[in-house]
């Protein structure tokens, strides 16, 4: 009886034993995939999150009904009669903005604040008597509505007479800058381009020395031009990024001023080695700067621009200017709260919730912690579906109607880039039938369907080439009601 007391005791141990390494092992979350690089920094994730920011022109050419001022205009022209920062901080607040830019100096030279170093500046205005402030009023505005500051400083200064003169007048910038990022607390975004007239006096830049300047003074900032090195101008004034846009791009192709390379900055490089993504800008009307005789864009106009900037791995920079009164127009203001509107119309609701999911197959199986239940949470960079590593090609994740069909006109699919950015084609099938054949991904891609509405029982995503393993981090299903495709469906199917 002891000898089989003591089997029994044994063999107890051993399965309780054998539990606890089986429950311990189950407990174990499979490991993440090594990242593929470039990656994006912080201050970078943080940008592309922001979908759109917000560009403000003001200057003297708002009071000069012109787009590149002289240089020569008086500063005593600079006189707004309602000046209220709180007014566009407001605009931009309702339109869901966390960024909003100043042009601090533009082409002609003309200082929105009171610079030590010139007398072109709200110095010389009779609004508040020469001692205005546009850019500390800005920034009290943004900060006091939790929105994020940016500054555009002009290279270009048609005013100044050190310009020419290398060394003097990139001391004048330099100090400037100085200026602008000591004063006036954390700042976001510097804005830097390379536009200049074609008879512009000879003039060069030292944007190492200043990029240099302005990551001293701010770490965390995003430096803006048509060579980064933070964000990169994505080679036209339309919004439009290309149909393939990279995140990545090779740094030593680019220089800031070199129109030979707006196609390249289009679409970015699938074999960059530096993490630059592009940035869409484009104003909500004709000009930069306000005129009278100009209007905003209408709805679907600025919603066609949303899906081919936002929609394609970019940024929206849309500027929207004050007009004389120091005021954004009341136009203007409520073209805003349409699109703002428009857009949570359309992506506030996700059909795919009310799906099944079927995938190709699973990183580390079903407790793995990387199935397809992580693209319909909240979390769009760090949760995500990851395949198998083994499986190589044919990854694809499926949805299901649980009743009936799914209505919808927009496909959205977003990877995690903080991992890097990995699909090069990726297709859309509705009910086995191919209605999208596309190139990258990135941080988000949106597909209006050109066949309009559709009714489906079956939605599947497939990835068809990528870098390494793709890594899915969100996907959705939404309706549009203000797209409305006008050509004829027969014509759209993709073969």
């Amino acid at each position: 009886m002891t000898i089989s007391h003591n089997l029994l005791y044994i063999v107890t141990i051993f399965f309780t034993l054998f539990q606890l390494v089986f429950s311990l092992n189950e407990q174990m979350k499979t490991t993440p995939p090594l990242p593929i690089l470039p990656l994006p920094s912080y201050s970078q994730l943080k940008w592309q999150q922001r979908e759109i920011i917000m560009f403000f022109h003001f200057g003297v050419n708002t009071f000069t009904d012109s787009e590149w001022g002289t240089g020569h205009e008086s500063p005593s022209i600079f006189n707004p009669t309602d000046l209220n920062a709180n007014q566009w901080a407001d605009t931009a607040a309702q339109a869901g903005i966390s960024l909003m830019i100043l042009t601090a100096k533009h082409h002609d030279g003309f200082c929105l604040w009171p610079s030590k170093y010139t007398n072109h500046s709200v110095i010389g205005s009779p609004w508040k008597n020469g001692h205005g402030d546009v850019v500390q009023e800005f920034v009290n505005a943004a900060k006091a509505r939790g929105i994020d500051v940016g500054l555009y400083l002009s290279p270009w200064d048609r005013h100044d007479s050190r310009y020419g003169q290398n060394k003097e007048y990139n001391e004048y910038y330099l100090a400037q800058l100085q200026e602008l990022l000591n004063s006036y607390g954390g700042v976001r975004a510097i804005w830097v381009d390379g536009a200049k007239g074609s008879n512009a006096t000879n003039m060069t830049y030292y944007f190492n020395d200043w990029f240099s300047m302005v990551k001293e003074l701010q770490s965390s900032i995003n430096i803006f031009s048509d060579a980064g090195p933070d964000v990169r101008w994505v080679g036209n004034e339309n919004g439009y990024a290309g149909d393939t846009c990279w995140s990545t791009i090779n740094a030593t192709s680019l220089s800031i001023g070199n129109a030979s390379i707006a196609n390249y900055i289009n679409t970015g490089d699938s074999r960059g080695t530096n993490w630059i993504p592009a940035e869409c800008d484009v104003s909500i009307r004709e000009g930069w700067f306000w005129h009278k005789s100009q209007k905003p864009k209408k709805l679907n106009e600025l919603l066609e621009i949303y899906y081919k900037s936002v929609g394609r791995n970019c940024v929206l920079l849309l500027n929207v200017p004050p007009n004389t009164t120091g005021l954004i127009s009341e136009s203007d203001v409520q073209t805003l709260k349409q699109l703002r509107g428009a857009i949570n119309t359309i992506f506030s609701i996700n059909l795919a919730e009310n799906c099944h999911m079927e995938v190709s197959s699973t990183r580390g199986g079903k407790n793995g912690g990387f199935g397809p239940e992580n693209v319909l949470d909240d979390d769009h960079l760090w949760t995500y579906w990851a395949p198998n590593e083994e499986e190589k090609d044919n990854y694809w994740i499926e949805f299901k109607a649980k009743s009936g069909k799914i209505k919808f006109n927009v496909v959205r699919i977003q990877e995690a880039i903080g991992l890097g950015q990995r699909v090069k084609e990726h297709e859309v099938y509705v009910d086995g039938i191919k209605v999208v054949k596309e190139t990258t991904i990135g941080y988000k891609r949106l597909h209006r369907l050109k066949l309009g509405i559709v009714d489906a029982y079956s939605v599947r995503i497939k990835i068809v080439k990528a870098k390494g393993t793709p890594l899915i981090s969100s996907v959705g299903l939404h309706f549009d009601p203000f797209w409305n495709p006008k050509e004829d469906v027969t014509s759209k199917m993709v073969h």
